[in-house]
């Protein structure tokens, strides 16, 4: 930081997203209305493989997605599976290019269980040591904070054991334990709160708001309203790509859970 610099503040942009759309091609898709009783016979699926457009879709999973969220903020995003809010993130991380906008991030993105980089036919040890150099740690300080990774992750003995005898769960704590330790510019969660049991529950939630006191911004998608009303003070309401409402966590969430519960009375 230069001697004219300044910290930033509650006022100064984090992440500012304009019109942004995000398409993506799946290959292998099964076109709607396709007949998929039975296989096709060899030489039919050969043929078909030859001919990709009838196993090609496009989808627009952002569509004109645009906001501006400053530094110190915790934004929760919600919405129903395939709203585009995983999609979203990806996006802010710079790992899925826009097709059409343009997002502007201050400072250097984590998406937890991307950025950790964690193998899982390593040890959770030496997990820890490589996520700690992808999130721009030196050796040394990765070294000073293993012992508070560890302990925070929970994960006891089983940090000397690959990762590949791990529950979901246990990968998962792990991978917030790591992001975190180096408290991130941005801060990026996906459904991290709905792992483990209520006392590490807490205990993140107590983190991302050491993380924010540090004037860096955190996003968080999860399922849980109770844990978007405990983390975020304002929220992102996703729906079918498109940003539905953006505005305080209560009125969000309420208006939220009022249009699930018309949806499915």
């Amino acid at each position: 930081m230069g001697a004219t610099d300044v910290a930033p503040d509650a006022t100064t942009p984090s992440v500012v997203c304009s019109g942004l759309d995000i398409v993506y091609t799946v290959f292998g898709a099964k076109q709607k209305g396709t007949d998929t009783g039975g296989e096709l016979p060899l030489v039919e699926r050969l043929l078909a493989r030859r001919n990709p457009v009838s196993s090609v879709r496009k989808v627009h999973a952002v569509k004109d997605v645009s906001f501006v969220v400053n530094h110190g903020e915790a934004v929760g995003i919600i919405g129903r599976n395939g709203s585009g809010k995983s999609t979203l993130l990806r996006a802010i991380a710079g790992l899925m290019p826009p097709t059409n906008g343009r997002v502007w991030a201050a400072g250097r993105p984590s998406l937890l269980g991307v950025n950790a980089v964690l193998l899982t036919g390593l040890t959770g040890a030496k997990n820890v040591m490589i996520g700690g150099l992808a999130l721009g740690l030196t050796p040394a300080q990765v070294r000073d904070r293993y012992a508070g990774i560890v302990d925070f992750s929970g994960i006891g003995d089983f940090v000397d054991l690959p990762m590949s005898a791990y529950s979901s769960g246990m990968g998962a704590r792990l991978r917030f334990a790591i992001s975190t330790a180096a408290a991130p510019d941005i801060l990026m969660i996906d459904e991290a709160l709905a792992t483990g049991d209520a006392e590490f529950q807490a205990r993140s939630r107590d983190r991302i708001a050491e993380i924010r006191r540090d004037a860096s911004t955190v996003f968080l998608v999860s399922h849980s309203n109770a844990a978007i009303r405990e983390s975020c003070d304002r929220v992102l309401w996703m729906e079918q790509g498109r940003l539905v409402m953006d505005g305080p966590t209560d009125e969000v969430v309420r208006a939220y859970e009022q249009s699930h519960r018309k949806a499915t009375a």
